[in-house]
């Protein structure tokens, strides 16, 4: 298993891969320390940890929190309060590779644990299947024996961005549901909430409907007042303004785990905080159009992952007024299309976003019309699985419509004519 963002190996820690006694290193350590009991020590408070959140038991879930750490308490309370309202069918905490800090030694003493933790999740009636995500935890024996947390924030700035800082891990939050999907918006804001929960019920329904062979999932809309949630960055200068809301990737495995990138399950939306007021129905089905393809794999070309979500988009759909395509169409073609070259390039699409888009918009659409919902689907699963090169994407656009991205551009060009 390879290495993730900032060195962090995600190898899982305990007796199985090393000696089951070893002497603690550094010039502060000197006690022997049993790996093996230690490893069976912290994982017997994790799953204390996890059976808390199942069964609504705060005293337990805070009963091996250093209760000298105020501050620490406080957001362990704070996070189980938070926890509780996703309404998990399943939850556990598992160990990986200890990481040493030879300060953090200094600081907490010689049998200090720093240790990456992987939370493994099911959200009832929302995730399809259990999903990772990732947090570090600092762990110190007791005098007496046992295990304590003494910090919850030491590894963060190692932790691979987007398998982190999920949404019960910032501040208090409000938590709502309706059919097939899930809201988390700052606690106090009922009337935001239940806003988006309608435009997302709508939105669900809209994919579900228009997804070649439909959509059965499920829309997780996270709303809340921090810029950086999950993989979602809205302090960046390309984000900040102009984006609406982010699909972000939800793990089956985590990065570095089988795979540097990691394996995805799933995708939860992530609103940008500026930009709020002009999320509507539209905007959240072209999100979850994301959501729905998102396990297929990340190796589409970005015109046809833009394209088919704009598509969706744009078709008629519930609580929202229908849309003039016939006169957007020839407004493409004259405005974008006359002075393009090739559809858009990977690495140049958000660069240029005002032209690519609609012009992406009008290569799916044009897919859609011509070789029908069901080629266009298949064309994109296997392009998301195997499209990692220009070779491959050539080949499978021709196995399954007869044509390759640059004649896919001129039959654009010939149909404009």
């Amino acid at each position: 298993m390879g290495a993730t963002a900032g060195g962090l190996a995600l190898h899982l820690s305990g007796a199985s891969d090393r000696p089951d006694k070893a002497t603690a290193s550094g010039p502060g350590s000197t006690a022997s320390l049993d790996l093996a009991a230690r490893s069976a020590g912290v994982e017997k408070v994790l799953a204390a940890r996890a059976e808390a959140v199942r069964l609504n038991k705060p005293a337990a879930f805070l009963a091996n929190v250093d209760p000298g750490n105020k501050s620490l308490v406080a957001r362990q309370e704070l996070l189980f309060s938070n926890l509780r309202q996703f309404g998990f069918a399943s939850l556990r905490y598992e160990q990986l590779r200890e990481q040493f800090d030879q300060t953090l030694v200094d600081k907490y003493g010689p049998s200090t644990y720093l240790v990456a933790v992987a939370m493994t999740y099911q959200i009832k009636g929302i995730d399809p299947q259990p999903v990772r995500t990732m947090l570090g935890y600092t762990f110190t024996e007791k005098p007496g024996g046992g295990w304590m947390l003494v910090s919850d924030t030491d590894l963060d700035h190692l932790l691979p961005r987007g398998s982190h800082q999920e949404a019960w891990d910032i501040g208090e939050v409000l938590v709502k549901r309706a059919p097939r999907v899930l809201v988390v918006v700052e606690r106090g804001q009922t009337r935001l909430a239940d806003s988006l929960l309608a435009k997302a019920g709508s939105a669900v329904k809209a994919v579900s409907k228009s997804w070649p062979g439909g959509w059965t999932g499920s829309g997780v809309v996270i709303a809340l007042d921090d810029k950086v949630v999950r993989g979602a960055d809205y302090t960046l200068p390309m984000n900040a303004e102009d984006a609406l809301a982010m699909a972000t990737w939800v793990y089956r495995t985590l990065p570095g785990e089988v795979s540097g990138t990691g394996e995805r399950a799933d995708s939860y939306v992530v609103i940008n905080p500026r930009n709020r007021s002009k999320v509507d129905a539209r905007t959240l089905a072209h999100e979850f159009t994301h959501v729905a393809t998102a396990p297929y794999g990340p190796y589409a070309p970005r015109w046809l992952v833009e394209g088919a979500a704009t598509y969706v988009e744009f078709l008629p759909m519930d609580g929202a007024t229908n849309l003039a395509l016939d006169n957007y169409r020839r407004e493409v073609r004259t405005k974008y299309l006359a002075k393009a070259k090739s559809l858009p390039a990977d690495n140049l699409f958000f660069q240029n976003s005002t032209s690519s888009y609609p012009l992406s918009w009008l290569a799916v659409d044009y897919l859609f019309t011509k070789y029908g919902g069901t080629e266009v689907g298949t064309l994109y699963q296997e392009m998301a699985a195997l499209g990692s090169t220009q070779a491959e994407r050539n080949r499978i656009m021709l196995e399954h419509v007869g044509i390759t991205e640059t004649t896919l551009f001129q039959a654009l060009r010939a149909a404009a004519a």
